[in-house]
């Protein structure tokens, strides 16, 4: 590998995803990534609480050590900036001036978690339909649904508000990441990331106080929103040889960030399938989302970037469930006896048998997660025959299953009528499943792209480059 010249500059950029981290390196002129790399989170944890979900933000921060530092170290030393993104919806708790340590691990100067909490994250499932109806409305176009910041406070405050004295700070977890490299002493928050959390006003760009005041919310946690795209602040200190008073930039969500890397122009919708799946496309400038929200619509309105807005088909089950069946079957042949090594090897021969399959009348529907519009929507499969229970026939299935949900959310008839003309594909579910690609073709009557480097890290390095 060449060294880089002095003259060369860089932006860093950096997604903290729910199951993954990866960083990369955009070169300031050309806007060519010339580095990346990612490593799985594995920072699920435990919890006594019914249906939570929480991840171990000391493994979180380890795991972004571990890819920054496999960078180059002469080109991070010409970084000019740091562009974050990562998972919406989540959050975590801090001591604003005591949430972290600084020092030398492993040669380079790192910082890790001190005096914080777990992170919630938006696949949290404590809040129940019944909790979600006892709380105010919001003064805002957007839902609240569970796994929500405002959601997951509100039933901290009423189960558990001893735990809640502990802290000062809140915000998620790439909210965390920006505060601690900057050493704010008030955590700063993205319109993006604000609006994720619930009871956010996006035309006003502050959060439902009053309301919030009134049922008993801890106002005092909420972050300060400031525009997406702005600049939170200079690194307080060198990191991995990035220099001190590096340019940070406030924390993106990563949907939009991803929309970023790969949305031409306002005739190309995206699909995003990650962990979750998302479709979407730009509205007009000018647009704004109804006052109200409608809790039964399966399409939101995303705040983007500069007062504008993205039609968004949110799906809870992107591939998250073909993980799901991946364990299912791990854990089936293993009480049969037969342990099964590696997952992704059982994932490619899967895959494989769904490729020699084209087609299959089984009908898989796979929203075992629910959906936000629809809670009480779980998975089904019908049409079983003795001839379509292969292995390739199931694979199939579940993978037009993912796209057909999708397209019911947000209809190819609806895309046309937007003025879409393409459609980008990206996430790391559809970069390693071929099938979900056909699928995708299939489902949706206008060219679907992919292939390009799109994903949430470079949209964010791309961000501090175009606009801060």
């Amino acid at each position: 590998m060449a060294l880089s010249s002095s003259s060369d500059k860089y932006v860093l950029g950096m997604d903290l995803g729910t199951t993954s981290i990866k960083v990369v390196l955009v070169d300031t002129q050309s806007k060519k990534v010339t580095d990346s790399y990612t490593l799985p989170t594995k920072a699920d944890s435990s919890n006594t609480v019914e249906h939570a979900k929480e991840q171990d933000p000391e493994r979180i921060i380890d795991t972004l050590n571990q890819c920054i530092a496999a960078l180059p170290r002469d080109k991070l030393r010409n970084v000019t900036k740091i562009g974050v993104s990562g998972q919406m919806h989540g959050v975590m708790f801090w001591k604003a001036r005591t949430g972290c340590s600084w020092g030398r691990r492993d040669a380079v100067h790192v910082f890790w978690p001190r005096e914080t909490s777990r992170l919630i994250t938006w696949q949290d499932g404590r809040c129940s339909g019944d909790f979600l109806s006892s709380l105010p409305q919001p003064g805002s176009h957007l839902s609240v649904a569970t796994g929500f910041g405002c959601a997951t406070i509100f039933w901290h405050v009423r189960h558990r508000s001893e735990f809640l004295a502990e802290f000062t700070a809140a915000g998620t977890i790439h909210d965390y990441v920006v505060a601690m490299l900057c050493g704010l002493d008030k955590c700063l928050m993205s319109t993006q990331n604000a609006a994720s959390w619930g009871y956010f006003n996006t035309s006003s760009h502050q959060w439902n106080l009053d309301i919030l005041k009134d049922s008993g919310f801890p106002v005092h946690l909420l972050p300060d929103p400031v525009k997406s795209g702005c600049c939170a602040g200079l690194t307080c200190s060198e990191w991995h040889g990035i220099p001190s008073q590096t340019p940070v930039g406030v924390a993106l969500g990563d949907f939009q960030c991803s929309v970023y890397s790969c949305m031409a122009d306002r005739t190309s919708a995206v699909l995003n399938i990650s962990t979750s799946a998302q479709l979407t496309f730009a509205m007009p400038d000018g647009f704004e989302p109804p006052a109200t929200p409608d809790p039964y619509s399966p399409v939101s309105y995303f705040p983007y970037f500069d007062g504008t807005y993205l039609a968004v088909a949110a799906s809870l089950n992107g591939g998250n469930v073909m993980a799901t069946f991946v364990e299912m079957l791990t854990a089936w042949m293993k009480e049969l006896g037969t342990d099964v090594d590696d997952d992704s090897a059982l994932y490619s021969r899967l895959i494989k048998a769904a490729l020699d399959q084209e087609s299959s009348d089984l009908k898989v529907s796979p929203t075992i997660f629910g959906e936000r519009h629809n809670t009480g929507c779980l998975g089904q499969v019908c049409n079983i025959s003795a001839s379509n229970i292969s292995a390739g026939h199931v694979t199939r299935a579940l993978c037009r299953g993912i796209m057909d949900n999708l397209a019911s959310m947000l209809p190819p008839e609806a895309l046309l009528q937007s003025g879409v003309k393409q459609i980008m594909g990206s996430g790391s579910a559809l970069s390693r499943n071929e099938v979900l690609r056909q699928e995708a073709v299939r489902a949706f009557p206008l060219p679907v792209l992919f292939g390009k480097d799109v994903d949430s890290a470079v949209g964010a390095a791309m961000i501090m480059i175009d606009r801060s």
